[in-house]
C-alpha cells in the first residue's frame, strides 16, 4: 500500500459515495487506474463495505446501551453459542469480545429505557452461558474523527 492507495482509503472512508472520477483527479491517477486500485483494495479486505450511517436517534432509537458481559466459561464452544444467540438480538450494533474483567461488551439501540429493559428481560438475561450483566447508558455522543483520519491522520 503506498501514499495513493492511503489517499484513496481515506476520501473512501470521508465519502463512500465519492464518484470515481473525483477520487481520481483529487489522487492524481486516471480514473481507470483509479477503478483498479479501488478494486484491488476491495479484493485484499483493505475496504470491506460500503454503508450509510444513519441517524438512529432521528429514528426513534434514542437510548444507546453499553453492555459488559461475563460468561461463566471461556470454552471456544460456549463463545461460538453466545456470539451466535447476540447475532440473532435486534438492537444490537457491535459485540466484542474483550480482554479485562468481561468478557464481551455488547453497544445497543433501543427506542428508550422501557424497551432497553424488555431488551434485557426477554433476551440479555437468557443468553447462554452468562454471568453477570452490567449496563450502562451514553449520555451524549462525542465526535471525534473519521476512520480515514483517525487510522492515517490529517497529514498523509
Amino acid at each position: 500500500m503506498d501514499r495513493i492507495d492511503t489517499a484513496i482509503l481515506k476520501l473512501l472512508a470521508s465519502d463512500a459515495r465519492a464518484a470515481v472520477s473525483q477520487i481520481a483527479a483529487a489522487v492524481g491517477l486516471s480514473q481507470s487506474a483509479c477503478t483498479r486500485r479501488i478494486q484491488a483494495l476491495e479484493a485484499d479486505g483493505l475496504i470491506r463495505g460500503y454503508g450509510a450511517r444513519l441517524g438512529h436517534r432521528r429514528l426513534g432509537f434514542r437510548v444507546t446501551a453499553l453492555v459488559d458481559i461475563t460468561l461463566g466459561t471461556q470454552v471456544e464452544e460456549d463463545l461460538a453459542q453466545f456470539e451466535a444467540a447476540v447475532g440473532r438480538i435486534d438492537g444490537v450494533v457491535e459485540c466484542a469480545l474483550v480482554s479485562g474483567g468481561q468478557d464481551y461488551r455488547l453497544k445497543i439501540l433501543c427506542r428508550d429505557l422501557d424497551d432497553y429493559e424488555r431488551l434485557h428481560r426477554e433476551h440479555l438475561g437468557r443468553l447462554p452461558g452468562v454471568v453477570t450483566i452490567n449496563s450502562s447508558f451514553v449520555l451524549r455522543d462525542v465526535p471525534t474523527r473519521g476512520e480515514g483520519d483517525a487510522l492515517f491522520g490529517t497529514s498523509r
